[in-house]
Parts: structure tokens; C-alpha cells; sequence
């Protein structure tokens, strides 16, 4: 059976989702951040970072939420969370993925930080806003492309989904959506999902 490290409020939950959508068993390994429980040895040997999630299963461990999410939808490719490979909706499927982690995360982690995350005497509100920047036309291209459809590739639901839904549902709490009604609604359709009730119950 496959084990997920995981804890609450981290990009643990992506992986989670998926393997709510996916249905198949797996063993969920709480981990106590405010405890350093991903800092023990034990689970340095996992992860050496010390971070979640890692998923392991009878080929080995991997890391990064993104990876595993993908690995899940090819390990599982019956339950289709994926294009068919060699297809252009595959390469969209990519492009999309990539970019809720490459374009996005990184100027809301930014957001995060100098807003809420970091002691207030370390904040700089010009990173915020910088980032704040940065993040509003990649918003807008994301949502010139839903342009109110269902999903993001093709017609039916997919990991870029969870990874785009997760991504925003992040950047939604320090109120970067609030011009983009569209792209709440997306975001909250799939939140609305039962795997995805699942994965962000607890």
C-alpha cells in the first residue's frame, strides 16, 4: 500500500487529492510540523529536506507535490486524471502543470511571506507588492484561457486541475482573486469535488 507524508496547511493535500480521485487504498502518515516530526531522523531518511509530502510506494520514495501528482495520474492512467500521451492536450496538460508551479506558487509564496507568514519585523511590503505584480498578469492569462470553461485542458477533469484549483485556492487567501470572479468560480467548483472534501478535511 502506498504511504503519504503528509500535514495540514502544506502542498501535501495536492497529493492527497489525487489519490482521493484516484480511489485506491493508501496509508495516510501524519506528520506534526509544530512537533518537528519532519525534522527526525526517521523521517530525514524519507524526505532530507525535511519537508512534505513524500509518497512511498513498493518501487521507492518520491518527493515534490507535482511529481507525485503526475506520477499518480501515468501509475493510474485507466482512471484518465491525464491526456494520452503524444497528444496536444498532453502537452497543455504539462504547460498547465508547470505553470500553477512555476509561474504562480513562487510570487504568492512571496505574497505569504510578507504578509503573514514571516515575524512582522521581517515583512517588506515592497516584496508584496512587487509580488502582488507579478502574480496579476499571470492571473490574467489564466483566465483569457478558462474563459468560463469547466477545465483547464480539454473536457474533462485532470491532475492540472487539482494542481491550478490548489495553486489558486492558495493565492485566494490573501485576496489576489478578488478581480478574477472566473477564476473563483473554477476554483471552487473543484474544490467542491467529494475527493477534494477529502483531502482538505483534516
Amino acid at each position: 500500500m502506498m504511504k503519504l507524508y503528509y500535514s495540514q496547511f502544506t502542498r501535501g493535500h495536492r497529493p492527497r487529492w489525487v489519490l482521493e480521485e484516484l480511489g485506491i487504498p493508501y496509508e495516510l502518515l501524519r506528520l506534526d510540523l509544530r512537533k518537528g516530526e519532519h525534522k527526525s531522523p526517521e523521517y530525514l531518511k524519507v524526505h532530507p529536506l525535511g519537508v512534505v509530502p513524500a509518497l512511498e510506494d513498493s518501487n521507492g520514495v518520491l518527493l515534490e507535490s507535482g511529481a507525485i501528482c503526475l506520477y499518480l495520474a501515468d501509475k493510474y492512467a485507466d482512471k484518465k486524471l491525464a491526456p494520452a500521451p503524444g497528444t496536444h492536450d498532453r502537452g497543455e496538460y504539462y504547460q498547465w502543470c508547470m505553470f500553477s508551479l512555476a509561474t504562480l506558487e513562487p510570487p504568492i509564496v512571496t505574497l505569504a511571506q510578507h504578509t503573514r507568514f514571516l515575524p512582522e519585523a521581517e515583512r517588506q511590503p515592497a516584496l508584496a507588492e512587487r509580488a502582488r505584480q507579478q502574480l496579476e498578469p499571470a492571473l490574467r492569462v489564466l483566465d483569457q484561457e478558462l474563459g468560463g470553461r469547466e477545465f483547464i485542458v480539454g473536457e474533462s477533469f485532470s491532475v492540472a486541475d487539482v494542481l491550478v484549483s490548489a495553486t489558486l485556492s492558495f493565492a485566494n487567501m490573501f485576496g489576489a482573486l478578488a478581480g478574477f470572479p472566473g477564476l473563483q468560480s473554477y476554483m471552487q467548483r473543484h474544490l467542491a469535488r467529494p475527493a477534494a472534501q477529502r483531502a482538505y478535511a483534516d
